[in-house]
This record gives C-alpha cells, structure tokens and sequence, in this order.
C-alpha cells in the first residue's frame, strides 16, 4: 500500500507539473514525478517477475503489466504507461487484502487457543503454558475463561460456549464425566479438568491443521485457472508480439502500433481469471469453518456442491444411539406401576434398553426394593420385588414362565412389532402385568435436515444400516425416506457395495458417525463425518467433518457448497467475458489504454469482491445475531 501511494503520489506531481502554466516551469518535478511513479509501481512487478522467471521459468502477469508500462513509455505514453502501473499496484494492494480476510477469518482459529492453563499441582495451584501442560494433569477453568486443552471434566459443572468448535449458538451443559475442547469459554461454574490431549492434539490444533491444509489443496478449478493462467500468460505474451508485427505490416506508425500492443497485453492478461476461483474457495472455506464445517480442501467443496445422493447411516446418525421408551401398556396396573416395577427388576442389567426403562421408571415413582435378580441370556431378567417373583423380557421368556399371551396382549405386541420398537413383557408367574417398547432416539434435526437436503436440490436420499429391516422402515417412515431406498441388515463390505451401486448413476456423499462408515465414506464421491469433535479418526476419515451431532449444518453445507460452485462459475463467465470484450475492442476499435487499464484491474477486483461474498453467506437478519454472537463468528464478521 505504500509502494502504492508512492506511485499516486509521482503520478499525481507529474500531472501537476506537465499542465497547465507551469509546464515549462517545472520540467524537471514532471520528470521526477514519473521516475517516482515507475519505479515504486513497476520496480516490485518487476522483481516479482524475474524471480518466478529465474526459479521457476514461468511468466507472470506482473511481467505483463510492466512490459506494457515500458512500451507505453518508450512511445512517448509516459503517462498512460504510469496510470497502468498505478492502477494494476492498487488491484494488487486490494486483492491481497480481500485475500487476506479469508485466510484471517480462519486464522483467527488460533486465537482461540488460550496460551496458560492453572495447573494443579497438589495442593496448590499455578499458571503454566498450556503446551507444557501432559496428559493425565489435571487444571481449573474458572468462570469466563477459555478451556486451554482437550479434557474430561471430573469435578463442577457449568455451561460451556462450544461456538467456536462446534458452531453450536446454545452453551452446553456439562457435568463430570463430559469431555471439554479447547478454545470453548466455561459460563459460570469452576471446572476441574482431567487432561486428555496435549497442545499440539486438541481438537482446535487439528482444525487449525486440517483448515490450513485445506487452503493449500486446489480443487479442480483452481487448477484450471492456474493451468490457463500459465499457459495464456505466455500465448497473451506472444500474440502481442504477432499483433505489433502485423499493426506494422498494415502501416500502422510505429508509435501507434507500440501502443497498441501494449494495450493488448492489458486487456489480454487472465488476472481475474487466475484470482476468480481462489477467492470464492478460500471464502467459503472459512465461511464453513465458522458453521462449525470443515472440508478438507476446495475439491471436497466442489463436490458436495455438485451432489445429487446422500446415503446416511442410521445408528448414531440420523438416531441418537440411545434407547428410550416409546410405548407403555399396562395390563391391570397403573402407568407408574408397571413402570417403577419394571426399572426395579431391571436395576442391575447393563442392556442399553433396561438403562432406558429404569430411566423412565425413576421418573414415575422410586422403585421399590428388589433381590434375587437373575439374567437369562437371550430372554431377560427375573427378580424377587417386595417378596414376589416377577420377570421382564421377550415372549421366550414369558413362554417360559408359563405366561397367558391374551388377545389384548397379543394385538399390542403385533402393533409394537410392526413398529420395529424392541419390547419388554413385564409379568409375575403366568400374569402379564404390562409391555413396555423401547427405540432408538430420532435426532430432533433429523427430518429438518432431511427437508433441507432436498430444497437445496439432492434428487435421493437413502439408508444404509446394519440394523434389521423392521427397525430400519420404521425409522425410515418416520423420517420420509422411501422405502425403497432403504437397505439393512448390510455389513461395511456390503454397503461399500451399495454407494458403487448408487455412484454408477450420479455423485453421492455418504454421511456417518465416523470410523465405522469409513470404508463407505471413502467409496463416495464425498465421506462426510458427523459429530466429529474430538474425534482425531473421524477428522482423518472424512473428506467433510461436522464438528457437532447436528444435523442442520448438513444442509447448510450443502446450500453453501453450492453457492460457492455457482460463484465459481459467475467469475470464470464475466472473467472470460470482459477479456474478450476488451481483447475485441483493441484490435478492432481505439481503446485508451488507460479504459483498458480501469476495466482489467476494475474486473479482477469485481471478481475477488464476488467471491468474499461468501464469507457472509446464510447470515440473514433472523440469524445474524446468533451467527455473529460466537466468539470465532465475530472475529470472522470483522475480517
């Protein structure tokens, strides 16, 4: 910016002094303004050029630019020739610092990273860098501060702002036994934290790698513009030096033909070409980033853009992987009864649907005293609850206790079956007291994020579980997937299969909970990984990680990868279109090579400012707020 000013400020003497009056006056100020304004706007192109030239044997667009500048002067277009160098050194200035933003707004990840953690060292406590701090210690997170180091919380609880990882607008609560990420703010409580993860592999650490990683990854039309722009430069230097020998041929004067050819070197130079794609990838990467989003390069951005399948996994994905109860039907007791009943016989078993039973039996009533609690492998439990032998289980084991299964008793079951709910008979001897049906939690974003996928335009959506088919369909109506597209009872081999299957009719991204989906994942066209914060394998597994279980940000992602594509294409159209306009304009027509000037750099710098627009995408008014409220968000909104 400096050289820039520089260049204005020669620039500027040099039309004072060469006008007007005092031209004759003041030969001298003109001369030296136009020294000034060439060698703190041309010298810097210039080295620029020679040094890719020397080390790399390729031509730039600085060499362009001053080639043109030095033809412009040896013509006795002095100053057409500093006007070029001071309009092409304030785009350079401008797009280095629209560039900057987007690689700032990601950058400022690192700030997140709290640089001391107070340690606790027996029965004191001190202030220690957070990267001499080893796995196992143990630190205190007071009210307000950052967490410095990946950890599990073991003492205190609180609500943590996870924002800045995670993108989530709502604090956390948290209780011992919860893990904490670096760079999220504890709310009101003291914590003490076990570490688990040094400085160098927090979560945080591995966005900040995986995020620099992903800028320096060129997706396929960053290297076509690269490509085209390497190859044009040099055509453009040629075709320039074929045009000046024809303008010659032709009788043109030499004075006019140098001109020109200058011109032409402008006009024809693939600058926004070259910065069309960068500037829309880089945006969205750190757009995506703040959304709690991370791709791992712009190819990966490119192609969930262009996806028109998505497979999901059921467990732990589009469910929560948690058992509660869904259906009670009491027989000849209360709802309360059967239920406090039913948590007591199942008080010792560790099966997650006896875990989902006793909670919500305590939510009913206290369960009432039990001994003698026995498992029978493969049917349930049986135990002695206020002096009476009672059971819990499947219908082997109510066959086995000698239980009547009436007509009531029989239509509940067959209605809870077809449901795909797993059921719990609940008896004592041959009576049946009631049955209760546990399933698998539907995550709450599940059918928005659904509804989502296919407003922003995925054709198909599909299930792949290992699940049994009747759990799967009724998880699959549930949520509005076909039937048909529905594919369970599949080992990982065999829903590798399936997306070979489904990719021989389109893209298709394939969404899991992590390493368990990680050979499915690998065979789509995009694997992306849900819920992966702190999760080192699924950030490697996966081309795309969601760092929270949130669904919404799927389609989010998807309607951002998609803007990103369609400014991509944008820029390349009005890059490519205005080349030729003006390429046309010079050959045929008489255009000033200042005009030519304004409207090459003038449509770089459109390009650029087209692609940071993204840097603000799905931030509506309803939104803003929560969007721009996060820590990593207001540092992203300034950039």
């Amino acid at each position: 910016m400096v050289l820039t000013g520089l260049t204005g400020v020669g620039l500027a003497a040099a039309l004072l002094a060469g006008t007007g009056n005092g031209a004759e006056r003041l030969p001298t100020l003109a001369v030296a303004g136009y020294v000034l304004a060439y060698v703190a706007g041309g010298l810097p192109a210039l080295r620029t050029a020679v040094r890719v030239l020397v080390t790399r044997r390729r031509l730039t667009i600085s060499l362009l630019m001053v080639l043109a500048a030095t033809a412009a002067a040896a013509v006795g277009e002095v100053r057409d020739g500093a006007i070029l160098l001071l309009l092409f050194s304030l785009a350079e200035s401008l797009e280095g610092y629209a560039m900057g933003n987007a690689k700032r707004a990601v950058a400022s990840l690192m700030k997140l990273r709290p640089e001391t953690a107070t340690l606790i060292d027996g029965s004191t406590r001190r202030v220690v860098l957070a990267e001499t701090v080893a796995v196992g210690q143990r630190i205190v997170v007071m009210p307000g501060e950052r967490v410095p180091l990946d950890g599990v919380l073991i003492e205190g609880q609180s609500s943590v702002d996870q924002s800045p990882i995670t993108g989530e607008s709502v604090p956390v609560d948290k209780a011992v036994g919860d893990p904490l990420f670096a760079g999220t703010v504890n709310g009101y409580g003291a914590l003490e934290v076990e570490v688990t993860k040094d400085a160098s592999s927090t979560t945080l650490a591995r966005m900040i790698d995986l995020v620099t990683e992903a800028q320096s990854q060129r997706s396929p039309s960053q290297r076509f513009s690269a490509w085209f722009g390497q190859r044009y430069t040099q055509f453009v230097l040629l075709g320039s030096v074929a045009a000046l020998g024809a303008f010659l041929i032709f009788d043109m004067s030499t004075q006019d033909a140098f001109y020109k050819a200058a011109t032409l070197l402008v006009v024809a130079s693939p600058c926004a070409v070259v910065i069309s794609v960068p500037a829309a990838v880089l945006a969205a990467l750190a757009r995506a980033a703040r959304m709690g989003v991370l791709f791992k390069g712009g190819a990966a951005l490119e192609d969930l853009g262009s996806v028109e399948t998505f497979a999901l996994d059921k467990t732990g994905t589009l469910t929560e992987a948690r058992m509660r109860v869904t259906d009670v039907a009491p027989f000849g007791v209360s709802r309360s009864e059967l239920l406090s009943l039913a948590a007591a016989i199942e008080s010792d078993s560790q099966h997650p649907v006896a875990a989902a039973v006793r909670a919500a039996g305590e939510s009913e009533a206290t369960p009432p005293p039990v001994s003698g609690m026995t498992a029978v492998p493969g049917m349930g439990v049986t135990a002695i609850v206020a002096g009476t032998a009672h059971w819990a289980g499947n219908r082997k084991l109510a066959g086995a206790q000698g239980a009547r299964l009436e007509q009531l008793v029989e239509t509940e079951l067959a209605r809870l079956e077809a449901l795909g709910r797993t059921i719990v008979i609940v008896g004592t001897g041959e009576r049946v007291l009631g049955v209760i049906a546990a399933a698998d939690t539907i995550r709450p974003s599940a059918n928005t994020a659904l509804a989502g996928l296919r407003a922003a335009g995925v054709k198909r959506i599909v299930m792949l579980t290992g699940d049994n088919a009747v759990v799967a369909a009724a998880v699959a109506r549930e949520l509005g997937i076909a039937a048909s597209d529905v594919y369970a009872d599949l080992l990982p081999e065999q829903k590798v299969e399936r997306v070979k299957e489904l990719r021989g009719s389109g893209t298709v991204a394939v969404l899991g909970d992590g390493v368990n989906d990680a050979a499915a994942m690998a065979t789509a066209t995009v694997g992306i990984a849900m819920g992966a914060a702190g999760t080192d394998a699924a950030l490697e597994a996966a081309d795309v990680a969601l760092l929270s279980n949130d669904l919404a940000r799927l389609p989010q992602a998807m309607k951002l990868a998609r803007a990103a594509n369609r400014v991509i294409r944008q820029n390349l159209t009005f890059a490519l279109g205005i080349m030729a306009v003006m390429v046309v304009a010079t050959l045929v027509g008489d255009l000033p090579l200042p005009l030519a000037v304004v409207g090459h750099e003038g449509g770089t710098i459109l390009v650029v400012m087209n692609g940071l627009r993204l840097l603000g995408f799905g931030v509506g008014p309803a939104r803003r707020a929560t969007a721009t409220g996060t820590a990593l968000g207001e540092r992203l909104e300034a950039a």
